[in-house]
């Protein structure tokens, strides 16, 4: 495997592509403020005639998360489309255009964060928290603090037993934020896979979120770059999509990365980590910068 080459910041390859699509968790913030330098690299990139799409593995709504990113000082103008996991399992849900979803009935626990119900606002569903009156577990997000993942066990063993297939609209097993890193959804995921439970997952690496991007941005696949913090999701669904990947290394991995890292190392420490997860970034970067 060729060794990815590490970048001072986006602009000097920005040439090469007409597009990005850039995660947001530990790529453009960390849930609370944005990075130093990152709304300034957003305007870098569209004075320079490039078309952004913001693509995240989160189990809310669209509309909620860019109502955060405004919050967080991130204006409208700076992206053309936002593109959330928890979107597309929403549409899926009302939908039910995706053979997983047909038969899948209409009554669900949901384990979502913060209460928040807007995840599934119109589409018709009963809401029970006993799994033997459900016929599907719908998991859009964990409060994460407080509780951890044996906090879920109980529901997971009892959805189990029933035979409920599980929706999760967040593949994220961890999730980077001002407190540090926490689980994520896809860890709860995991482990209802562990018990022998089946998981329909929405979100990165998997191919119609990017194609949603792709609706978006109107661009060629080979003149797109992928920017994002995650080996297993970020850059694994970009080489799947045939796009072009930018490694974050301050991210959910950076404790691979320490500051004092001799510049030698970063390139072999990058590839060494990358092949764990079976995929390769064309380009890192210490954080999203341009």
């Amino acid at each position: 495997m060729s060794e990815p080459r590490i970048l001072e910041g986006l602009g000097s390859i920005a040439e090469q592509y007409d597009a990005f699509i850039l995660d947001q968790w530990g790529v453009l913030h960390n849930g609370r403020a944005p990075y130093p330098g990152v709304v300034d690299a957003l305007k870098a990139m569209r004075a320079a005639g490039k078309r952004i799409c913001l693509l995240t593995n989160s189990g809310r709504r669209a509309r909620m998360n860019r109502d955060r990113l405004d919050e967080m000082g991130f204006p409208p103008e700076s992206y053309d489309g936002l593109v959330t996991s928890g979107e597309a399992a929403w549409l899926g849900l009302r939908d039910r255009k995706d053979p997983r979803l047909h038969d899948l009935g209409d009554r669900a626990v949901l384990i979502t964060r913060d209460s928040d119900l807007e995840v599934v606002e119109d589409l018709g569903l009963t809401l029970t928290t006993d799994p033997t009156q459900a016929d599907f577990v719908y998991l859009a997000g964990v409060d994460s603090p407080p509780k951890t993942l044996a906090d879920y066990e109980p529901v997971l063993v009892e959805a189990r037993a029933a035979g409920l297939p599980l929706i999760c609209s967040n593949p994220d097993r961890i999730a980077v934020s001002a407190d540090g890193l926490l689980i994520a959804p896809g860890t709860i995921a995991a482990r209802y896979e562990e018990l022998g439970g089946r998981v329909y997952y929405f979100g990165k690496p998997n191919r119609p979120i990017y194609e949603a991007c792709l609706d978006i941005l109107q661009v060629p696949t080979e003149r797109i770059l992928c920017v994002g913090d995650s080996l297993e999701h970020d850059i694994a669904g970009a080489a799947g999509m045939g796009m072009a990947s930018c490694f974050v290394m301050q991210g959910i991995h950076a404790d691979h990365f320490p500051e004092d890292l001799p510049p030698e190392r970063l390139t072999v420490r990058v590839r060494e980590l990358a092949e764990r997860y079976e995929t390769k970034p064309d380009y890192a970067i210490h954080r999203t910068t341009w």
